[in-house]
């Protein structure tokens, strides 16, 4: 059985917002914790149409600092990108030292709607599993965390999405003609992904799968995932109070006993 039939669908938990709250400061505390220690992270989202990816992004970057983050939605290549070598669109995005960048689709395009539509040849997109395989290895030994995560939804569900879009005015421009021939090729996406996390998923950087027919639960799942792999060996106590800064608060602020 292939990992996506074997994937579960809890659905929404009873106190989503008091949980969702919680992994909202708990990540801007590691945001803070990364800037001082000087971690980068690169979180990468995956995931069928309308499975949720922009909404999850959405509440991840909530309570975040936007100095130190960066939100990259991938379309397709420019014919200037076209021009260059494929990952090149990529690399100008990888974050700066103790930031993060999340990327809305990523890289792994290459093996998923390039391969299945046709937009790359088939001896370039079986070449990409290594040069992304390798893309990442070098990152994860320059010390950045790789969080990749794939979102997964049943035809049922997409269907259901896709319905409610449509309805609704303000939502029409999500949807495009691409969609649904995507939709038509399910099963050549889904035998595409499941060689994509098999010649992908490693130590260094594995793949997390989330079952997102629940929206509430799709969100709660990847933001704990990603807190849980950014702090991972991660100093997370507060940052010190500069002694400078500590002796103006106490002579001009009278603040004599601070933490």
């Amino acid at each position: 059985m292939s990992r996506l039939a074997r994937l579960a669908h809890p659905k929404a938990p009873d106190d989503y917002e008091a949980r969702l709250k919680a992994l909202q400061l708990r990540l801007y505390a590691l945001q803070t914790a990364c800037r001082r220690g000087g971690r980068s992270g690169l979180i990468l989202i995956e995931g069928w149409d309308a499975a949720g990816k922009g909404g999850l992004i959405k509440r991840l970057t909530a309570e975040l600092d936007p100095r130190f983050f960066e939100v990259v939605p991938i379309a397709a290549p420019s014919p200037q990108e076209k021009a260059e070598h494929w990952l090149q669109r990529f690399w100008r995005w990888l974050p700066a030292t103790g930031e993060w960048t999340i990327f809305d689709r990523t890289w792994y395009g290459r093996v998923l709607v390039e391969r299945v539509e046709g937009f790359a040849a088939e001896d370039a997109w079986r070449r990409a599993y290594g040069e992304i395989v390798e893309t990442e290895r070098m990152l994860a030994e320059a010390g950045v965390v790789i969080i990749k995560l794939f979102l997964h939804i049943s035809q049922k569900e997409q269907d259901a999405r896709f319905r409610e879009r449509l309805m609704d005015p303000w939502k029409r421009w999500k949807m495009g003609t691409e969609d649904f021939r995507n939709r038509r090729k399910r099963a050549a996406y889904e035998v595409a992904i499941e060689d994509m996390l098999e010649a992908t998923d490693t130590a260094f950087a594995p793949w997390h799968l989330v079952g997102a027919n629940s929206k509430a639960h799709a969100r709660i799942a990847g933001l704990a995932h990603i807190a849980e792999r950014l702090s991972e060996g991660l100093d997370l106590s507060p940052p010190p109070l500069a002694p400078e800064l500590r002796a103006l608060a106490e002579a001009e602020l009278g603040l004599t006993e601070l933490p």
